[in-house]
């Protein structure tokens, strides 16, 4: 790639590691302490009825569709009150889940390559999720974090990106954005003037025949990002 960036923002979940068995471990280690804890509620609501009134919460509520946080520890206050346990469980319930939510096993190639990116350019981290990088172990990479919980907003708002290039100094058309969604991140970079990358591992959709942006490349890894910029 002839082109080289100043920065790198660089999305979390499903780009450096997959999310959904993580959740699933996280809401399975949940509903045990529940079991203990609440166990009208978790007569009541198994894994998948938890994750239903969670949805439907997001539903009722798309003013806090950023806060993936708030619609979590709301939605376990909405189960205990409606089985007659104590809501103030919710509180210590959230912190549970929180906590196994942050154990994720990146990919194979993420650390390695993570490092080699972080060697020359500043990497700021862009996420509609709550993943916390420091407790990953992965916070050492990353200049800072933008969520969508801290900014009001998430990806694709392209006043989003454009607050991220402002963190990070940078004029849009300096920083290379690097993420999994197309829709998400590919459209919303583009929307917002910033060059893309599109992170496409093994089974990841196709782009949609609908589509505007044209990334600079598309990568199976970010290993291989490493290679198109010519950084390895």
């Amino acid at each position: 790639m002839s082109w080289q960036p100043r920065a790198i923002t660089l999305d979390l979940d499903e780009t450096l590691w997959p999310i959904w068995p993580v959740i699933d471990r996280a809401e399975q280690v949940l509903h045990a302490w529940l079991t203990q804890h609440a166990p009208r509620t978790a007569a009541t609501f198994d894994t998948a009825g938890l994750r239903r009134l969670r949805e439907q919460v997001g539903r009722a509520h798309p003013q806090r569709a950023h806060d993936l946080s708030w619609l979590r520890q709301h939605s376990i206050a909405l189960a205990l009150q409606q089985c007659g346990d104590d809501p103030a469980l919710a509180g210590p319930a959230f912190t549970l889940f929180f906590a196994e939510r942050q154990k994720v096993e990146p990919f194979p190639d993420v650390p390695e390559a993570l490092a080699a990116l972080a060697a020359r350019v500043p990497v700021l981290a862009l996420t509609n999720g709550n993943a916390d990088v420091q407790a990953m172990g992965l916070g050492q990479h990353f200049v800072g974090v933008l969520t969508a919980r801290e900014f009001g907003c998430g990806k694709p708002a392209p006043h989003f990106f454009a607050a991220a290039c402002e963190r990070l100094g940078c004029a849009p058309a300096e920083v290379l954005h690097v993420g999994d969604d197309w829709h998400l991140d590919i459209e919303g970079a583009h929307a917002a003037g910033l060059p893309s990358v599109w992170v496409r591992r093994p089974g990841h959709p196709d782009k949609p025949a609908t589509r505007q942006a044209q990334p600079l490349a598309e990568v199976g890894t970010l290993a291989a990002l490493v290679d198109v910029l010519g950084w390895g």
